[in-house]
């Protein structure tokens, strides 16, 4: 089945201008780009779509996932943790709705329940279901008790022998990404950003079985200490990071071309505008948000103009901050850290493809086909990208989730 979409801007991922043209997909890859003033013969496709002059530029990637996290823009929950039924129904429907807004791959920042994403990767995968091409997570791991904050589990032990059966039964069980909760957070508790929940020990043996077993590592750290014990396992990516000092931004962008960064504004931004009820106490997360907005805003620019590839994406699932409101991250990528929506688009496409590790996130010949045909000019205004309404098509592999209103054969 080959696809010829004409009468189109193209946004390619990179951070270069859009320009008018063709792209013809062949089965599930793009097979060939013309701009103008070279055409692609209709007649070389089964189908052709009139883009009207919209955009067609890649899905996005959600580099920052919690599809367990059950609320979305079709369906809020007020209690974070789930019974195990619900909560495998709210992932599915999330991972639908990701893929509604625009989002064809989503890399895992960690699940409420274990095997869930899992399974949901599989299914997905098979076509049983819609969704995101998905990395997986089991639960955030993260050590409990007084010291820490109970975003997560350890369930088989504390000690380095226990991180690398950990290690082990994540490879067993089809993970991709194994999110470790290194610093505590101050939303939930505050002043525990500033702890460090694991050992250098425990965080040493991570990095070996990690390696051993094929597996990346995300994490969550705030502090200079939190982000070293990070790369010294050598996490793939790094959340948050806040409290990075000038030393570590050095030693992150020596790491630049091994490293991902997203900062996670979306729910900072999302809890500063939070009007939540009289009896729902949001204080806490409230500071810590507008601190850590006031840190990030320095830190994210210095990081860019080191060359550190950083990536949308920031903790959706809370009821103020649902599943399906992702693309606001672009917004705030303009808005507090001084990207041109050309560099938010490229964060939110190539950028997120490097993380993924697959041909997704460019227009680019030989790569997937994953699509978005949009109405408008998003590397105006990414502003857009936050209406599912001016996504007129939809396409992941080849295959249309969401078809144009007009098609016609060729």
């Amino acid at each position: 089945m080959t696809t010829l979409f004409t009468n189109i801007r193209i946004f390619d991922g990179t951070p270069n201008p859009a320009r008018a043209g063709s792209v013809l997909v062949d089965g599930e890859t793009i097979a060939r780009i013309a701009y103008a003033p070279d055409t692609i013969d209709p007649a070389t496709a089964d189908v052709v779509i009139d883009g009207h002059g919209g955009t067609l530029m890649p899905g996005m990637v959600e580099a920052h996932a919690h599809l367990t996290w059950g609320s979305s823009v079709e369906k809020i929950y007020h209690a974070f943790i789930l019974p195990p039924d619900e909560l495998e129904v709210a992932a599915t429907r999330n991972a639908r709705v990701l893929l509604d807004h625009g989002f064809t791959s989503a890399y895992s920042a960690g699940a409420l329940g274990d095997g869930i994403e899992v399974r949901l990767a599989q299914a997905i995968e098979a076509g049983l279901t819609p969704g995101p091409r998905l990395i997986p997570s089991t639960l955030e791991r993260s050590p409990e008790g007084a010291e820490g904050v109970d975003t997560g589990d350890v369930f088989n032990g504390r000690g380095p022998d226990a991180i690398r059966a950990f290690m082990a039964y994540c490879a067993k069980e089809g993970i991709g990404s194994v999110k470790l909760v290194i610093s505590g957070e101050d939303a939930l508790k505050p002043g525990s950003a500033q702890d460090i929940l694991y050992t250098d020990a425990e965080m040493v043996a991570a990095g070996e079985a990690a390696r051993a077993h094929g597996l990346f590592i995300a994490t969550h750290c705030y502090t200079p200490r939190a982000i070293a014990l990070a790369m010294e396992a050598g996490a793939r990516i790094l959340y948050h990071c806040s409290y990075a000092d000038a030393a570590t931004i050095d030693a992150m962008a020596a790491k630049k071309d091994e490293l991902f960064y997203a900062p996670g504004c979306g729910v900072s931004v999302a809890a500063l505008e939070a009007s939540p009820p009289p009896h729902i106490d949001m204080s806490a997360m409230k500071a810590s948000a507008a601190e850590r907005m006031a840190l990030e805003s320095k830190l994210v620019p210095a990081l860019k103009a080191r060359g550190m590839r950083i990536l949308i994406g920031g903790d959706y699932g809370f009821p103020f901050n649902p599943n399906g409101r992702n693309a606001r991250d672009l917004a705030h990528f303009v808005q507090y850290f001084g990207y041109t929506p050309l560099e938010a688009l490229a964060a939110a496409t190539s950028l997120g493809g490097e993380l993924m590790g697959l041909p997704v996130g460019q227009i680019r010949e030989g790569y997937l086909a994953d699509l978005l045909l949009i109405d408008g000019d998003p590397t105006a205004d990414v502003a857009i990208l936050q209406d599912a309404g001016r996504i007129t098509a939809i396409m992941k592999g080849g295959a249309f989730h969401k078809s144009p209103a007009e098609t016609r054969a060729a």
